[in-house]
């Protein structure tokens, strides 16, 4: 595939601004599309599309573009105030994503490389999770994520357009925010941390290695039509990641040993079970090769 232009939409984003980084030094016209404007990397075009929903216009985003990388999304938080979440979420991540698609079916995009999430195979699993498992999300985002995947796909039948799916595990590096960035802090704090009984497995992906990954799908020709699982090589328990937080940040690893089901049941009673169920359960997927 010609190196010509390339879309990233939520190009201001934790994994966008390295996205469109990376992709204006291996030599792409970069274009960067985002709800309002705001300074991206050096020779990297910016545009501004507003709310990213069923009735945004991509029209100037998608003037000559080959490849769409698209990462924009209503992404998953612990605690949803929403009234209606999954409405939430498919307003943007469904609708959003088929609005796009099929708008860069007309503007004659060759790719769109669409950011799913591991949470379309579901929330733990006793082994590593692979592309041939059968989807089985759990969470209005993980729903979400899923129906704009069946969407892409058959739109993928209709045209031209190839699709690539990306599924995720949990991102870090550098301006990572959310959970991973309260556990930083918590443990820079010298908390102690009720986590040393949790011998999970989870994966990671740092974001370097899944930038990486993203442009190989948006420019290999065995891409198209495939989906991706991607991590880092080594599954990590949420108890090892605490000790090398605190080796990395050189703090002592002050986690002790809980009873995961008298955890269980207190965040139960405080309405917390999701999030202690995310800490001790597994959800692996394997590398990348």
């Amino acid at each position: 595939m010609n190196r010509t232009r390339l879309l990233v939409t939520g190009a201001n984003g934790f994994v966008g601004l390295p996205l469109c980084a990376e992709v204006q030094r291996q030599g792409w016209q970069a274009r960067g599309a985002m709800r309002s404007l705001c300074q991206l990397s050096a020779g990297v075009e910016s545009v501004s599309v507003g709310s990213i929903d069923g009735e945004a216009n991509w029209c100037d985003a998608l003037r000559d573009v080959d490849v769409v990388i698209h990462l924009a999304a209503r992404v998953h938080v612990m605690k949803d105030d929403a009234a209606d979440p999954l409405s939430e979420f498919l307003n943007v991540n469904l609708h959003g994503t088929e609005n796009l698609a099929r708008q860069a079916v007309k503007a004659g995009v060759k790719r769109l490389v669409y950011v799913s999430s591991i949470k379309v195979n579901g929330e733990n699993t006793t082994r590593a999770y692979l592309e041939s498992d059968t989807p089985n999300p759990q969470d209005p985002y993980g729903i979400s994520k899923w129906r704009a995947e069946e969407a892409l796909r058959r739109i993928e039948q209709e045209s031209d357009l190839e699709v690539v799916i990306v599924r995720p595990p949990l991102v870090y590096g550098a301006g990572v925010k959310g959970n991973f960035i309260s556990l930083f802090k918590a443990i820079d704090k010298g908390l102690p941390l009720p986590l040393a009984a949790a011998h999970n497995a989870r994966s990671l992906v740092y974001v370097g290695n899944l930038v990486d990954a993203l442009i190989t799908c948006a420019t290999h020709p065995k891409a198209a039509g495939t989906t991706y699982l991607v991590s880092d090589r080594v599954d990590v328990s949420t108890a090892m990641l605490v000790r090398e937080i605190a080796v990395a940040l050189n703090r002592p690893d002050r986690s002790f040993y809980f009873p995961p089901s008298v955890l269980r049941a207190i965040a139960g009673l405080l309405g917390k079970s999701a999030q202690v169920d995310r800490l001790f359960g597994f959800q692996s997927s394997p590398a990348m090769n």
